[in-house]
């Protein structure tokens, strides 16, 4: 009997990885220094400035320490990044060319989710990029498909029926597959084999604002498309969370400037996605505005203000550009982002969860699967011209179910045969 091949070993570490924490360890110190300057001023106006002066930073001999903390963390920053950039390439020969490891991966896609438009401001090597990826069974190992090689060679049995699976806030298209190998589940994968569908599976940048992921989906998705290795016939979108945001973003834009593939669409199902937002982000506004309204807290403030473009996004679900370029995403303003209905002739489908035992609960609208309240996930609005309107018969609603559960459910597996058939 011939013995299987040894598994190649997975990584839990990056080459880049030490220049990125030198990074980040230099931008918290900027930012730990800024606000005990920020606590120092503070006070100083309080007690008084002398001549009634309140200046920006702090002078004299306190101004001197905080500028040469500033110097010097700058200073160190940028030679560790210089010394480890010159080293990366004998890491990368070290680290040998096992695949990224599944907690690795969980790490990196929840810190973009937290801090990704940061990651991405300042060139951090642990900001994603967004890729396209199909994976490898019965392993489950997701492979990006690479731009220099033909789809025909990356996917040899790619059929007409295209299925993009899109992943939510701070998740991973790994992280759609639950449980080990030899019994897992994931929806996508039930899907290709009952129905025919090949499965490509998107992995972005979720800190970033959800029409710049929007942007860059219609984008891969026309080359995509054109590059497939046979003729489309209809493509089907399967998004949790905030990826159903992104897909309608993506169908905006990409309607916008006359792109091809959303005449191919013909199914989205939406699984708990904050069409009109979430409660916990909201619940974050109020906390910055609660820090900023004294002169003592104020400073603090800059600590919910490290959530990313993204989890602003969220407050009440916005798609577009307009909804957030020329404001401060972090002041409190009502909902004025522009309404954007569900697509003409795409079959839409709603499933929305509750932790609740039954319709009807305060719980329903406030917190639904924990995340997600009820209403928002069916897109119902208080006011009917922001609805977005779901065939009764495009609707599930879970009891006793949370947010994350949605990837896991026989419930939904059954539901989507039966809608998608």
């Amino acid at each position: 009997m011939t013995a299987s091949p040894p598994k190649k070993p997975t990584r839990h570490l990056s080459a880049s990885d030490l220049r990125a924490a030198a990074q980040l360890a230099t931008q918290a110190t900027h930012a730990i220094t800024g606000m005990s300057e920020g606590v120092h001023q503070s006070v100083w106006r309080t007690l008084g400035a002398p001549n009634g002066a309140t200046p920006a930073h702090t002078t004299g001999l306190t101004g001197l320490i905080y500028q040469s903390i500033h110097g010097v963390t700058g200073l160190i920053g940028r030679g560790l990044e210089a010394a480890l950039t010159r080293l990366e390439p004998t890491l990368q020969r070290l680290e040998g060319q096992g695949d990224e490891s599944p907690e690795r991966t969980a790490v990196i896609a929840a810190l973009n989710g937290v801090m990704g438009d940061r990651l991405q401001a300042s060139a951090n090597p642990l900001a994603l990029p967004m890729t396209l990826h199909y994976q490898e069974l019965p392993a489950f190992i997701s492979k990006g498909l690479e731009a220099n090689l033909p789809l025909n060679v990356q996917l040899p049995g790619a059929g007409p029926k295209l299925l993009l699976v899109i992943h939510g806030l701070c998740m991973n298209d790994l992280q759609w597959t639950i449980g080990d190998p030899s019994q897992s589940v994931n929806h996508a994968t039930t899907l290709a084999h009952e129905l025919g569908y090949t499965p490509i599976y998107l992995r972005y940048n979720s800190g970033l604002h959800v029409s710049q992921n929007g942007h860059e989906l219609a984008r891969q998705l026309q080359d995509l498309v054109q590059s497939w290795p046979t003729a489309l016939t209809q493509i089907t979108v399967l998004a949790h969370s905030m990826g159903g945001l992104l897909i309608r973003s993506a169908l905006f834009y990409a309607q916008q400037v006359g792109l091809s593939w959303p005449a191919l669409v013909k199914n989205i199902v939406f699984l708990g996605t904050p069409h009109h937002g979430a409660p916990l982000e909201r619940a974050g506004n109020w906390v910055d505005e609660l820090l900023g309204s004294t002169p003592y807290s104020r400073p603090f403030a800059k600590l919910g203000q490290l959530r990313s473009a993204g989890v602003t996004d969220l407050r009440y679900g916005h798609l577009l550009d307009v909804d957030w370029q020329g404001h401060d995403r972090f002041r409190r303003q009502p909902d004025s982002r522009q309404h954007v209905p569900l697509p003409e002739g795409i079959a839409c489908f709603a499933v929305a969860a509750t932790a609740a035992a039954q319709r009807g609960t305060l719980a329903d609208r406030l917190l639904g699967d924990g995340l997600v309240p009820l209403p928002s996930a069916l897109g119902q609005h208080d006011k009917p011209a922001r609805c977005l309107v779901f065939a009764p018969a495009h609707q599930l609603v879970l009891y006793r179910t949370h947010h994350l559960q949605l990837l896991s459910s026989p419930d939904v597996t059954r539901q989507l045969l039966q809608w998608l058939a």
